[in-house]
């Protein structure tokens, strides 16, 4: 079977041709000469033309179906740009059928309009998030919070909540797209069923999305976006999100291959500031990141050479006699496999559970570690963190988990987010309140925490008080004159 007739049927009606999805050249798809996937199509706005959502579900189903068998028919494997453009060719071929079923039933054809916002609809169905892309695509949307497919939420980036349209006619339907949505990855497809009623997925462009069903009164769901993906601590500053020597100060720990655990409450930018801090990484250095998620995309943004990028595979089936599902592979063994890469670098991304152990072995291997986690304040952090290290099972006292966070753990960043009504809606605020240093100590916590800096009367992370180990951070970078001159105003 020839590439031309994979991705262009002949009998096609010239009146769908010009229809913006099918409308696009079609690049190569020899394998000799690899091409760019195209942009995705823009999305349409599907409150223009009613749309029979249940007609563009039938039509997922079966150009689902049809890719699947002729990408299985194909002795050589369709790159991801070759399989869009034959699903491009699978859904015209669909709708041009259903339309000449249409006519022959006395129904009438669609008008122009109505075909294109269906093939569009499809299309994202297929290979985006169906009736979700349009909020996606929207630059004012932060985060999409569904708990029902009629009860829509989307914060906006200036702190608002306003109501979005419905995502699905109904929550069944809503449930059939998200099983849809995480079986289709070829390289990390996730269950969600009955048996695995939650789901975590990256999508493509840097968000991340969460689900629950089954569990749950009705289906919810929460989209995060990453609006700042090439983000530096300079950045962060004219954001008013930390003062200049406080980015000083943590440009000179990163340097100095300090390992530090960035804390705060959902949404409050602990990712962001994570790419920030390691955008003060040597491009030289080899990095390696290990994520339940990919949230980072280190690896995407080009400023290092070399990015080594882990995720963790939650597995399907039925457990074994080991107690582990098929297919499963965690970040402790990812870990474990990286000590061969030669890496500069460990990044643990975010620490909920059990990750805390390939946390920790990373900061004990001396890389100058960073990880995220949820937390009220920086002390608080490392007692969240203790009970993480404590879930893996009775083998792990409080003693031992103290003892391995304080010897570890080098410095932890508490990031502070608030939300206030302003005369023309809402003002969201993002900033660093404090930064403690960790060591092993006191007897009856098993760590001791100096304030480093500690917030002022604006909730902003202002200079307290500096151990003297820290005062060689002045060789990397950090403003300790400055320091030392805020540190007495405020005294």
């Amino acid at each position: 079977m020839s590439s031309d007739h994979l991705v262009r049927p002949t009998n096609a009606d010239p009146r769908l041709i010009d229809l913006p999805l099918f409308g696009q050249p079609l690049p190569s798809t020899s394998a000799a000469t690899p091409t760019r996937p195209p942009e995705p199509p823009l999305a349409s706005s599907y409150d223009d033309v009613d749309i029979d959502w249940g007609i563009v579900a039938s039509l997922r189903t079966l150009a689902s179906k049809q890719l699947s068998q002729a990408v299985s028919a194909e002795s050589s494997r369709l790159d991801k740009t070759a399989q869009t453009e034959l699903g491009r060719a699978i859904v015209l071929d669909l709708i041009e059928s259903t339309m000449a079923d249409r006519v022959n039933d006395g129904r009438g054809a669609w008008s122009s309009a109505a075909q294109a916002a269906l093939a569009q609809a499809v299309f994202d169905s297929l290979f985006r998030l169906g009736r979700l892309q349009p909020l996606v695509d929207d630059d004012r949307v932060e985060n999409i919070i569904i708990a029902g497919h009629d009860n829509v939420m989307l914060e906006l980036i200036d702190g608002s909540l306003i109501e979005g349209p419905p995502v699905a006619d109904s929550d069944a339907e809503l449930i059939d797209f998200l099983v849809f949505l995480a079986s289709r990855s070829e390289v990390n497809a996730r269950g969600f069923s009955e048996a695995q009623p939650r789901l975590h997925l990256r999508l493509d462009g840097g968000s991340r999305l969460a689900a629950a069903a089954w569990v749950t009164p009705r289906p919810s769901v929460v989209i995060r976006r990453h609006r700042l993906m090439q983000v530096t601590l300079e950045d962060l500053v004219e954001r008013g999100m930390l003062s200049p020597l406080l980015a000083s100060f943590l440009r000179a720990a990163v340097r100095a291959r300090k390992s530090i655990v960035i804390s705060g409450c959902q949404g409050a930018g602990k990712t962001t500031l994570v790419r920030a801090l390691c955008s003060e990484i040597d491009e030289h250095e080899a990095i390696g990141t290990f994520e339940t998620e990919y949230e980072l995309h280190l690896n995407e943004l080009g400023r290092h050479k070399i990015v080594h990028a882990w995720e963790a595979r939650p597995g399907s089936g039925e457990r074994g006699a080991d107690g582990r599902l098929a297919g499963e592979f965690n970040l402790d063994e990812a870990l474990i496999d990286s000590f061969r890469f030669n890496l500069s670098r460990q990044i643990v991304g975010e620490v909920r559970g059990q990750e805390i152990w390939a946390m920790i072995k990373a900061m004990e291997s001396g890389t100058g570690s960073i990880s995220t986690t949820h937390a009220s304040d920086a002390v608080a952090a490392i007692r969240k963190l203790v009970t993480c290290a404590m879930e893996a099972g009775p083998h792990v006292t409080h003693e031992l988990a103290t003892s391995k966070l304080a010897s570890t753990i080098d410095l932890i960043v508490q990031l502070d987010l608030t939300t206030e009504r302003a005369p023309d809606g809402f003002q969201r605020r993002r900033c660093v309140r404090e930064v403690i240093a960790v060591a092993s100590g006191e007897r009856e916590t098993g760590y001791a925490t100096t304030h480093l800096f500690s917030p002022d009367a604006s909730g902003t992370a202002r200079p307290a008080i500096l151990p003297e180990e820290y005062r060689a951070l002045a060789s990397f970078g950090f403003d300790l004159g400055s320091f030392l001159s805020e540190q007495q105003v405020l005294s």
